[in-house]
């Protein structure tokens, strides 16, 4: 259990601000005293996520609609949120995705977009970040299991995923002279927009439950108190870790859906 609003004051910039795992975790920074800015290329998505932050609860969220991958935009929705209270305090760092693929159809641009979607908005993050922030500063990103666990047909992600934890590494220790901890969460399969379709197809469902001792596929509200343990004071020993909330998958190995890979992209590339 946290200390009852032990982020009173704190100010925190959540990027992707309108995806399901950024929204969960929100609210708990929320409900522990944080001034939060929601970061996404949507207003109306964000409007609707801080509706639902709020919901029930009281405090302050903020909207800086932007591409979390554009340095100039992050640099302003940095300065954005360190104006809230003239302080930085959190960054969670969320942007990520890819999708399946077999090695012998991917594309050089491929590559790049993944790359930039996992690494790069991360490394923006933590770059413009660290000099708004005082010691005690905490940056979170959001990993994969598939950084650790080999995800056949997800090559793309696989490595981006592996290159920010990384990233995650490097910087925590650059970042601990200043007292800055930086710390990834590595969510298992977690409902979300981007496993909608997966959620719905009782064989994948199947077969990704087989490999999770605990017998269940994850949900935002899973992810969303180690996020907020990261970000808060209750970890302040803690930095450069990566580690997974994934109902011990990695305990066993990747689900195989090679005949759902085979169906989008034919036989011939499984």
């Amino acid at each position: 259990m946290f200390a009852e609003r032990s982020l009173e004051g704190r100010t925190a910039l959540v990027t992707a601000g309108a995806a399901a795992i950024s929204i969960a975790a929100a609210k708990l920074l929320v409900r522990d005293g944080a001034s939060v800015v929601l970061m996404g290329r949507r207003r109306e998505a964000l409007e609707a996520a801080r509706g639902q932050i709020l919901a029930g609860h009281k405090g302050r969220v903020e909207l800086f609609p932007g591409d979390a991958c554009q340095e100039a935009e992050v640099i302003a929705a940095l300065r954005r949120t360190h104006e809230l209270g003239g302080r930085l305090d959190i960054v969670i760092s969320t942007v990520g995705g890819s999708g399946f693929k077999p090695i012998l159809l991917l594309e050089e641009e491929d590559l790049i977009t993944d790359f930039r979607l996992n690494v790069v908005s991360a490394v923006l993050a933590t770059k413009h970040a660290a000099p708004l922030m005082k010691p005690g500063g905490s940056i979170v990103c959001i990993s994969s299991v598939a950084a650790k666990l080999n995800y056949a047909y997800l090559s793309s992600y696989n490595t981006s995923k592996a290159g920010l934890e990384g990233f995650v590494r490097v910087a925590a220790d650059e970042l601990g002279s200043r007292g800055i901890r930086v710390n990834a969460v590595r969510p298992g399969m977690t409902r979300s927009a981007g496993t909608h379709s997966m959620f719905e197809t009782p064989a994948v469902v199947e077969r990704v439950i087989e490999q999770v001792p605990l017998g269940r596929l994850g949900e935002p509200e899973d992810i969303a108190p180690a996020i907020r343990f990261l970000a808060g004071p209750e970890s302040a020993w803690m930095t450069g870790q990566s580690f997974a909330v994934d109902g011990g998958n990695e305990l066993r190995r990747n689900p195989a859906l090679s005949d759902m890979v085979s169906q989008m992209f034919g036989p011939e590339f499984v």
